[in-house]
């Protein structure tokens, strides 16, 4: 972790406004792009998203550093987020159509289409596990590395490779093809 995070968390810790929003505004579009793929509507996605902030605020008194980055901490908090929603709701994912991820010069029918894609996306997330879920998420919409999200799951890069190169031969099933499944999760790369 670098001495500047280090110093910004330190900061949160006593307290201080300004170093709690720098952690909000480092990490939040990330947690909330994470969440927004695995619950059901954007409402869902910007009420747990504020929940996980709220746990961050109330649990830095006792975060320690132990050599894994910061934000695996908010990943495991939007993790434990995520399951206590559908053990409240004991939902699963219905249909809504976005706008938060389409382009606003759009046709109408493009982001029509762009968002059957996302919902196409969120209902064959729903069939994996809570680790290869993190997995693709962290790997295609993030773009983390395989040794980043690693170092998230408390993992190997190996490790990481071989659980992506698993769900992605089940995406590919459940979409109907290996090339819907790259469309879908736009992008495949390998760096280390």
């Amino acid at each position: 972790m670098s001495s500047n995070i280090e110093r910004i968390i330190r900061q949160a810790q006593q307290g201080k406004s300004e170093a709690i929003s720098t952690l909000y505004e480092m990490h939040a579009d990330a947690i909330y792009r994470y969440i927004f793929y695995r619950v059901p509507t954007t409402e869902d996605a910007e009420d747990l998203t504020a929940e996980v902030f709220l746990r961050m605020v109330e649990g830095l008194p006792q975060y320690n550093y132990k050599g894994i980055p910061f934000e695996a901490w908010l990943y495991r908090i939007s993790a434990a987020r995520i399951a206590d929603f559908y053990r409240r709701t004991k939902r699963r994912p219905q249909t809504e159509l976005s706008d938060m991820l389409r382009d606003q010069e759009a046709l109408p029918e493009e982001q029509i289409q762009q968002n059957e894609e996302i919902e196409t996306l969120r209902q064959a997330l729903q069939q994996f596990s809570d680790e290869e879920q993190t997995i693709l998420i962290l790997r295609f919409l993030e773009r983390k590395s395989h040794k980043e999200v690693g170092s998230i799951l408390g993992k190997t890069a190996n490790a990481v490779k071989a659980a992506q190169h698993r769900a992605l031969i089940q995406l590919a099933a459940i979409l109907g093809s290996e090339e819907k499944a790259r469309h879908y999760l736009r992008g495949d790369h390998d760096e280390v």
